[in-house]
């Protein structure tokens, strides 16, 4: 049996049980799971995008299930998202005990890591490359040199900083 037949036959599986466990919850009665191309949680559409062609699919999944069970939908802040990622993730943690998948922290580490990075390059100034803080959703403001800038929504693809306002 080929490695991708072995995941798919995992995830089918979890999804049953994962859907047994939507059902004792209110705001997840419509829960649908549908495959693509990456791994996504849409509160809008109280849907989870997976892919079965990834050797984590299983954690991932339980990772975009937690998501789900937090009720996560937007974040103002950037840092919000970071915090909702680290809480999807302990809300795998518990999943997995009891479902009897192993999550290794290292995979966890490097999904956050993603995120940390993320957010570290949206707060580079533009201008002077120090570290600036949000000042507002997606605007940065450096400490250093006092430059504005608007950040995308980029988190998958590439990030783009537009000046709004140089340093006098």
């Amino acid at each position: 049996m080929s490695t991708a037949v072995i995941i798919m036959e995992k995830i089918t599986s979890l999804i049953k049980k994962l859907k047994n466990r939507a059902a004792n919850e209110p705001h997840l009665e419509h829960l649908t799971f549908q495959e693509g191309e990456m791994f996504h949680w849409s509160h809008a559409a109280c849907a989870i995008t997976y892919t079965s062609t990834d050797e984590h699919a299983a954690q991932y999944l339980l990772h975009e299930f937690g998501h789900a069970l937090l009720e996560h939908a937007d974040y103002h802040r950037d840092v919000e998202l970071l915090q909702m990622e680290r809480a999807a993730w302990d809300s795998a943690i518990t999943l997995s005990n009891d479902i009897g998948i192993d999550i290794d922290d290292d995979l966890i580490e490097d999904s956050l890591d993603s995120y940390r990075d993320w957010l570290h390059s949206r707060s580079l100034c533009p201008q002077c490359n120090s570290t600036g803080i949000q000042t507002a959703a997606k605007e940065y403001r450096c400490l250093s040199c006092t430059t504005i800038w608007k950040v995308n929504e980029a988190k998958t693809c590439g990030l783009r900083r537009y000046i709004t306002k140089k340093r006098p």
